[in-house]
């Protein structure tokens, strides 16, 4: 790695729809909503960032202004910030019998598989990353 190569950084979200890319690649996907003037969210904020920089490319850290982003507040139930929403496919129920000439749904459900508010260890967030598939490529 040199002296002024690129790290990765969470990625700022413009417009809710920018999410349907990342969902369809099947990476976890950790929201954080905050607030500008929040002065939780501006002690959370170095620790996303360093969320974005361990886990590369195998999670999407995705950072959410609910003051610019239109219709986040509503879409994501937020009562206070910051939030923290971790979004995946919904789990595929095993059944032994399934219905003959009943096909398999094509595509899975998002759905959000964690959520907290207010200040969130670190390890924490990290635990529940790796529980959802993402992999440290930084120590």
């Amino acid at each position: 790695m040199g002296l002024f190569s690129k790290k990765p950084r969470p990625v700022k979200l413009q417009q809710l729809e920018e999410l349907e890319a990342m969902f369809t690649s099947g990476q976890p996907v950790l929201l954080d909503l905050y607030q500008v003037g929040c002065s939780a969210c501006q002690v959370m904020d170095g620790i996303v960032n360093e969320l974005a920089r361990e886990y590369g490319d195998s999670a999407h850290i995705v950072k959410v202004d609910v003051g610019r982003v239109p219709g986040a507040i509503q879409a994501f139930k937020i009562q206070s910030t910051p939030t923290f929403i971790l979004m995946g496919p919904a789990p595929v129920k095993k059944s032994k019998k399934r219905a003959a000439g009943r096909a398999l749904p094509k595509e899975r459900r998002i759905t959000s598989r964690w959520r907290t508010s207010g200040l969130v260890r670190k390890n924490q967030l990290q635990r529940v990353l790796e529980s959802n598939g993402a992999v440290r490529v930084e120590p």
